[in-house]
């Protein structure tokens, strides 16, 4: 008589272990949570508790990565130090365009789709956070000086005094900034026309101030 064929029994997948869930997530995607929270609701969005179920992990995935929330702010602001400021420095140091074209770059950044239009939203939860947090104020003070004083560099390099290189440079920096906080005001062309009238305006030597 042939045998029965054995029925066979799916079991249910193990559970996930903390050791699983630290394989599978890294200190980058916790610190890219934590940008999306404060993006959402604030710094007081920002929890251990309220990250791990949305990456849908323990509480002790977290402590894998970070010693504590403390630790966790300070590396969401140096990430954001570093991919805002510094990755983008050193991509236009490799541009190796001449001073003039470089300006003219730096005009284009608000505008650079999707990439810049997050990276502005964070900025501005970050720049918000700043306002009642030191750790965070002094990172935000730190960025804008390192921007501005790139930014006056080139300027200096086109032969601008140190004084009105700086001037330029805030000028610039801050309709970056204006334009990221007013980014659903003025079409495509509208923005392009703006970016080109303030930068024909800033390569312009005005009367009466000399280069140095």
């Amino acid at each position: 008589m042939a045998e029965k064929p054995v029925k066979r029994v799916r079991r249910p997948a193990p559970a996930s272990t903390p050791d699983d869930e630290r394989e599978n997530l890294t200190q980058e995607n916790w610190i890219r949570c934590a940008q999306e929270m404060l993006v959402d609701g604030g710094i007081d969005l920002v929890r251990i508790d309220v990250m791990a179920r949305k990456l849908k992990v323990t509480r002790g995935s977290f402590y894998w990565h970070f010693r504590d929330r403390g630790d966790l702010l300070a590396q969401v602001l140096e990430s954001w130090r570093n991919a805002a400021t510094e990755q983008i420095i050193e991509r236009f140091d490799r541009l190796r365009d001449e001073p003039r074209g470089l300006i003219k770059e730096l005009l284009t950044l608000p505008f650079r789709g999707r990439s810049a239009h997050r990276a502005a939203r964070v900025e501005l939860a970050i720049r918000d956070w700043a306002r009642r947090d030191p750790m965070a104020r002094n990172a935000v003070d730190d960025v804008d000086a390192r921007r501005i004083s790139y930014i006056a560099q080139c300027f200096s390099a086109l032969g601008f005094d140190i004084v009105e290189a700086r001037s330029r440079a805030f000028v610039l920096y801050a309709y970056e900034v204006a334009e990221s906080l007013l980014f659903n005001q003025g079409t495509a062309s509208q923005k392009t026309q703006r970016s080109a009238l303030v930068g024909e305006l800033l390569l312009t030597r005005l009367a009466g101030m000399s280069p140095g």
